[in-house]
């Protein structure tokens, strides 16, 4: 090696040490420097994807942080049971978040969107998100053109009415008989159910002119027929959506945690009004889409709200949806 070649190496590295060093004294933060604010803006509520000719988009309307999820889940367990699921499953043992998300689904023809969340009284406690999250991806409600409502909880009809307008001035209505019959009979006065029975009067009743009741096993429009999933209400119902070879199923509330509910379908769960038949609906449902490999958007399900069941002994692990509808 002669002595230039040296020479020109010696050079080339302490070059690179005086560069190096002005890169790290620009990096290095000056302690003077103010610091950067938090910042706390919310990533999108809305995911959307194709199911062969359709356009599917999930709407989240707010997240709610709750004691538990013991005992509205595994009430008929004890504590420590469900608190060794939630530690094997990397969650708390004593707060669970619960997300609400409707479904918007564009045919190519009709607008048609599934539950509408807590309207504008929830908007108080950062719910009755929908309407901006309908129109940050694209949409205003007076392009829905059909609202369908899988049960008549206050978290899935609070958003049919603003005060006494129709939140979706254009649309049609579709609900369940047996759910509507049941709340607007007069036995439920004096009952546990009497203050939903109070908000189906208030939200469901004035748009009754426009609605058509439906049974289980009827069809929305082309593609989409309804199945009855009783049990978390007396006509509580799911949705099967085709397109195009393409399948998913709305399961609305069969199943409201995307572990105690999924891996322990056989546990009780507070929110259903008839435990058992909610029990035999919940194990139904989900055999079927395990069995069938269908994804399914479930209303509580961690957002957006979409996912698989892979089979576990008695139960099922929740399998989010990632890239499968993008490709």
């Amino acid at each position: 090696m002669t002595s230039y070649e040296i020479s020109r190496r010696d050079l080339f590295l302490a070059s690179s040490a005086i560069a190096g060093g002005l890169a790290m004294s620009q990096v290095i933060p000056d302690s003077a420097a103010a610091a950067v604010p938090l910042s706390n803006i919310r990533s999108p509520g809305f995911k959307r994807f194709k199911l062969g000719e359709f356009e599917v988009t999930t709407l989240l309307d707010g997240l709610r942080l709750s004691e538990g999820p013991f005992p509205t889940f595994g009430a008929d367990q004890s504590q420590e049971k469900v608190a060794e699921l939630m530690r094997a499953n990397f969650l708390p043992e004593t707060k669970f978040v619960n997300g609400f998300a409707p479904v918007l689904i564009n045919t190519g023809t009709e607008l048609i969107l599934f539950d509408t969340g807590f309207g504008v009284a929830g908007r108080d406690n950062g719910f009755g998100q929908l309407e901006a999250n309908m129109k940050a991806a694209g949409y205003t409600p007076d392009q829905v053109s059909i609202v369908v409502i899988t049960h008549m909880h206050g978290d899935h009809i609070g958003g049919l009415m603003n005060g006494e307008t129709p939140a979706f001035a254009n649309a049609r209505y579709i609900a369940g008989q047996i759910e509507y019959d049941f709340w607007t009979d007069p036995a439920r006065a004096g009952t546990p159910a009497e203050g939903g029975a109070k908000g189906v009067a208030s939200k469901v009743k004035p748009l009754a002119q426009k609605t058509t009741f439906i049974k289980a096993g009827d069809a929305v429009v082309s593609g989409i027929t309804s199945e009855a999933a009783y049990g978390h209400t007396p006509g509580h119902m799911i949705f099967h959506v085709e397109s195009a070879g393409k399948r998913l199923v709305l399961t609305a509330d069969t199943a409201n945690h995307y572990v105690a509910a999924l891996q322990h379908p056989e546990w009780e769960v507070a929110f259903d009004a008839d435990r058992a038949k909610a029990i035999e609906t919940r194990k139904r449902v989900l055999d079927m889409i395990a069995t069938d490999r269908v994804p399914f958007i479930g209303y509580h399900m961690p957002f957006p709200s979409a996912g698989y069941l892979d089979r576990q002994g008695s139960g099922y692990r929740f399998v989010p949806v990632t890239y499968q509808f993008d490709v």
